[in-house]
């Protein structure tokens, strides 16, 4: 009799499972549905790790929000630059002013109001009475010169040339012409002083800082605002450790960083002559800053203009 040899029971696995099933092709359905499983279990399952790497298990990887990735995008995303200030005016007062002068430069000096004008054979320097708008004093330039922009320093006004490059000197006190003139390389359009001596605009972008003594070149600016040049800078004024700067045939006056150049703010005098009219207002715009520091008092004016105002700034609403 032939011996039957018996074996030990085979423990469950999905393996047996297919070997009993009638249906083989179930079977194997099920082991990978399992084994599917067991990897969907595994791959929930993390293992905390020690300090110094120990624990034997993978550290899982921290989860970055959707709001911590905004934050990091905005703080990688450059800022937009800040506009530049602007301040608007009002009027203080008028006073009466010369409808025949082509004012190119205004100065208030000594308690006095001085002027400079243009155009060939109309050039002068006046000491003008404030209230009544009339000429006490004048001096008149040689009649082929185009007179431009005027400064005080050490008892001498400095009164600019547009295309010869010669600057007048006169005796503040008598407005007597001294015997020489100082020459100076290119146009000549604003001036004003500062404590390193006079400040020059040329109808271009840059500013130049000059010794009184002979004009020679100290350092010049170019100036900018939000790094784009801004050409065609006239009379100038020196208030308050800025310059002040008109913009040729524009409202827009121009406050100017000394060091550097940039424009610190703009002042935008649109409307300051009102419903007065001017004979050619193409070229009778807006040009003539002087400011009386003792009094705190900021008069403008323009080209030809029935008018000097007196105004106060104040920051132009958004």
């Amino acid at each position: 009799m032939k011996q039957t040899q018996t074996h030990p029971p085979i423990p469950w696995s999905p393996v047996s499972q297919l070997a009993a099933s009638p249906r083989p092709w179930l079977g194997c359905a099920l082991i990978l549905a399992s084994v599917a499983c067991m990897g969907c279990a595994e791959s929930t399952r993390t293992v905390s790790a020690t300090p110094g790497g120990s624990g034997g298990g993978a550290v899982t990887p921290p989860v970055v929000t959707a709001s911590a990735a905004d934050d990091a995008a905005q703080a990688s995303t450059p800022k937009p630059k800040a506009k530049t200030p602007v301040f608007t005016y009002k009027v203080v007062k008028r006073y009466p002013h010369d409808r025949g002068a082509y004012t190119q430069g205004l100065l208030w000096y000594d308690g006095k109001l001085f002027e400079s004008t243009g155009q060939r054979g109309e050039s002068t320097i006046r000491h003008v009475d404030l209230e009544t708008g009339k000429v006490l004093k004048k001096r008149d330039l040689p009649r082929q010169v185009f007179g431009e922009g005027l400064a005080a320093v050490n008892g001498l006004f400095y009164m600019l040339t547009w295309k010869v490059g010669q600057a007048f000197l006169y005796d503040t006190k008598t407005l007597r012409p001294l015997s020489y003139t100082y020459s100076y390389p290119g146009e000549g359009w604003g001036l004003t002083t500062c404590e390193e001596g006079l400040v020059m605009s040329n109808g271009t972008p840059t500013i130049r800082f000059l010794e009184p003594k002979g004009m020679k070149l100290i350092r010049e600016i170019q100036v900018r605002d939000q790094g784009q040049l801004i050409d065609e800078l006239n009379e100038l004024e020196w208030i308050d450790g800025e310059i002040w700067a008109n913009v040729w045939k524009s409202n827009r006056v121009a406050r100017i960083d000394p060091a550097t150049g940039k424009v610190n703010a703009w002042v935008d005098m649109t409307g300051l002559l009102g419903n007065e009219r001017v004979a050619m207002p193409d070229e009778e715009v807006l040009n003539g800053i002087a400011y009386d520091e003792e009094g705190k008092r900021l008069f403008m004016t323009g080209k030809r203009w029935p008018f000097l105002y007196h105004v106060e700034l104040s920051p132009k609403p958004n």
